[in-house]
């Protein structure tokens, strides 16, 4: 939609249409038809599959309203109105899309959906809005402020996004005057355009369903309050203990109440000193105990109604040894190329990242925990060092030695093919040369500058580029049918990176089939 402060997604809705108009003064392309034809099928699948999470969410919602009618019910009525607002809105639109391709024998043949006719007269009689123009405009306008009304007081930052989302005000256009809405997008567009923006609007309905089904549900799933609903979870200070450390950590409940204070606490057998117990939670401290999974076992006591009521504590824990060794790991391979960034794992087990060091040539920390990239420089092999501080003060050291290769020798390609190829004549001519290395392990982008061509009984042709020129094509229609046609000698260099020279790119061979 448009006017006022437009979100990133609608100025970028806006810029498509953009796109169209300049194309279409351009004799756009057929390619260009055939983007918005499988914009507009991701569109609709989306679609779907946010209808299918809608209507299980309502399912849900229906289901507690079942079981806990006095809570949930309200809501219920008030999302099953708005689902069926969205509802008949969505159906409204289909019908249109509907219309705009029944007369179309193949609805996915979207290079001849170029025509504007339809909705021209559709949506328009002279200069004004046709009666079917009005009628699609105060849908929208109907939907939004329906919608609006059912969702209340305390939903402002909703019914903000409703307005913007569907926003039907008049368009003020570049040279300072102003067109209707309606007029803006959708008059004189090429079919799968306006059949396009209509998906949009129908992603737009249900993206509000959602929306509007979480924010009804915000702060409603809360817990009973009784205390056999409340579910005790031990919080350790860190995952693993090093044999002979104190465990340190603490146990919170589901619900973390400040007033909360339980009658009494018992882990392990051991009842826990009195200064121990602190609002809704308790403080722990003990030998960590054998290397290996270690149980955390008791119960939380509190009085309700007059009784006892005992929550079960059950945890578990792990103690491990002290390390002595670094973890060092390439993520994609057992040796790093050169010429490529190699993705590096580094760790010692016990020990934070921030107390972990390591150095080699070409070596560098990225984001993440311990996470490092490797770009080797000469040499056949690279040594990583590593060193720790373990939490009592000490320091490991290790260290890992790596091969270096080289980045194997790219395969030349047709249309994303290798090797021995058959193909007619005009597909060949109009084929991008490329280059690739099947099975490596990183994705490199090569970029073609040039490659020769070898048509049997005709001097080799030279090209500039990825595609064949009038000298090559020329050669190629003088070539006979089951002519071998030998691309070779590609000219590839990995994108934004000049300095890395790769191995001669192996060629590719073509038999002619027409």
């Amino acid at each position: 939609m448009a006017g006022g402060q437009l979100s990133p997604r609608q100025k970028m809705i806006n810029l498509m249409y953009l796109v169209f108009i300049a194309m279409l003064a351009m004799n756009m392309s057929k390619e260009v038809l055939s983007s918005f034809g499988f914009l507009n099928e991701k569109l609709t699948e989306s679609n779907l599959k946010s209808d299918l999470k809608n209507k299980a969410a309502f399912n849900s919602l229906a289901q507690k309203a079942a079981e806990q009618k006095e809570k949930y019910e309200p809501l219920r009525v008030k999302a099953e109105n708005i689902r069926s607002l969205s509802l008949d809105l969505y159906n409204y639109i289909e019908n249109i899309k509907s219309l705009m391709t029944q007369k179309l024998p193949d609805k996915k043949d979207y290079e001849v959906m170029d025509q504007t006719a339809f909705l021209d007269e559709y949506f328009f009689e002279g200069d004004g809005h046709s009666d079917k123009g009005k009628e699609f405009v105060d849908k929208i306008n109907n939907y939004r402020t329906t919608v609006e009304k059912r969702l209340g007081p305390g939903t402002e930052h909703l019914t903000s996004v409703l307005k913007e989302r569907f926003n039907t005000a008049d368009v003020k256009t570049r040279d300072g005057g102003k067109k209707t809405w309606l007029k803006y997008h959708f008059e004189a567009f090429p079919l799968i355009a306006s059949l396009t923006n209509l998906t949009q609007i129908q992603m737009d309905i249900k993206t509000t369903e959602t929306e509007i089904l979480s924010e009804l549900l915000q702060g409603q799933l809360i817990s009973d309050v009784s205390m056999t609903k409340y579910e005790a979870i031990v919080i350790p200070n860190k995952t693993a203990f090093f044999q002979g450390e104190m465990f340190k950590g603490k146990i919170v409940l589901g619900k973390v109440d400040p007033t909360l204070k339980p009658t009494s606490v018992e882990i392990n057998g051991r009842k826990i000193a009195e200064d121990k117990l602190e609002a809704g939670q308790v403080l722990l401290e003990f030998p960590s105990g054998n290397v290996g999974e270690n149980n955390i076992k008791g119960k939380f006591v509190f009085m309700e109604n007059g009784q006892a009521v005992e929550i079960p504590i059950t945890s578990t824990y792990a103690v491990v040894s002290k390390p002595n060794s670094a973890v060092v790991s390439a993520d994609k391979m057992n040796v790093v190329y050169r010429g490529v960034e190699n993705p590096i794992t580094i760790s010692i087990p016990g020990v934070h990242d921030n107390n972990v060091t390591a150095s080699a040539p070409g070596l560098r920390k990225t984001s993440g925990l311990g996470k490092y990239i490797l770009e080797p420089e000469t040499g056949n092999e690279v040594s990583i060092k590593v060193s720790g501080k373990l939490p009592d003060g000490s320091i490991v050291s290790s260290g890992q030695t790596f091969r270096i290769k080289d980045i194997p020798a790219p395969t030349g390609s047709v249309r994303m093919e290798y090797g021995s190829l058959r193909m007619p004549r005009e597909s060949l001519a109009k084929a991008t040369i490329g280059a690739a290395i099947p099975d490596f392990e990183f994705d490199l982008n090569l970029v073609i500058s040039g490659f020769k061509v070898k048509v049997p009984g005709q001097a080799t042709v030279i090209v500039n580029g990825s595609r064949f020129d009038d000298q090559a094509q020329r050669a190629l229609d003088r070539a006979k049918i089951g002519d071998i046609i030998i691309i070779f000698d590609v000219k590839a260099q990995i994108q934004n990176n000049s300095s890395y020279k790769l191995k001669n790119v192996l060629p590719v061979s073509i038999e002619l089939t027409n």
